[in-house]
């Protein structure tokens, strides 16, 4: 089949690729770096023309409230038209786990915007919800830092590694759409605080972790499970042991 990665050159968006290609699909790379552009409309219709498949894993470039809402809304909007004209069979999404759960977030919000165009379309659809990833704990840590102290809140989180996910999202792909939301997690459920102890532990960095029920994610209130997935999830195979050993290997 070909299937049209939009976001194609970013971190799951590359591992797609690569791995709808191993399996002998054409896989086609989508973004300003190939000449698409989601926001113009430039070169969407020439990448989709003779696709049957569309996975849009594209981040916008920026995470303010009006931003990041203007990105989703105007990208998904210009790829459902493409889609609709190229008569494309399936068009999967990946979004996050919990979107819906934390309206204190305008990128969350926009999250949501997403989906209801793509349920609201007439395409065959699936959505992909991942959990957090392995790969930007420290960028969770970094946002939460004053000084030389760490505040979160001892919320439940399920992290995953952006292989798994990348794997998760082609299978869906390459499956019949579900029309729905497709929930993907790894395989353990910490406190963020406590996975937080963990990742400092691990790289040796002396900042403390305090524990702060009101700490905001990214500038949002968290509940209890706002972050870990409903029952039914597809639960991913890597552990962060496995992750951190696979990361130290390779790095």
């Amino acid at each position: 089949m070909k299937i049209v990665v939009i976001g194609g050159s970013g971190l799951i968006g590359s591992k797609l690729v690569d791995l709808l290609r191993a399996r002998g699909h054409q896989a086609v790379p989508a973004s300003p770096k190939t000449g698409v552009n989601t926001l113009t409309g430039e070169g969407v219709a020439g990448a989709l023309t003779g696709a049957e498949v569309v996975v849009d894993v594209s981040n916008s470039p920026s995470f303010e409230d009006a931003a990041v809402r203007e990105f989703f809304e105007t990208s998904t909007r210009t790829l459902l038209a493409a889609a609709t004209d190229a008569g494309v069979g399936h068009y999967v999404a990946l979004s996050i786990v919990g979107c819906d759960r934390i309206p204190d977030s305008g990128y969350m919000r926009a999250k949501v915007v997403q989906e209801e165009l793509i349920a609201e379309a007439e395409i065959p659809y699936s959505v992909v919800h991942a959990t957090q990833f392995f790969e930007f704990l420290q960028g969770i840590i970094d946002a939460g830092t004053e000084g030389d102290t760490v505040h979160l809140a001892p919320v439940l989180i399920q992290p995953m590694a952006a292989d798994d996910v990348a794997a998760a999202v082609a299978e869906v792909a390459l499956g019949a759409p579900t029309n729905g939301v497709v929930e993907v997690a790894g395989p353990e459920q910490y406190r963020l605080d406590e996975l937080a102890r963990s990742v400092l532990a691990d790289e040796q960095d002396a900042r403390s972790v305090v524990v702060d029920p009101d700490a905001r994610y990214f500038g949002a209130r968290l509940g209890e499970r706002s972050l870990v997935p409903a029952d039914g999830a597809r639960i991913a195979a890597t552990s962060l042991a496995d992750w951190r050993t696979r990361a130290k290997r390779a790095g």
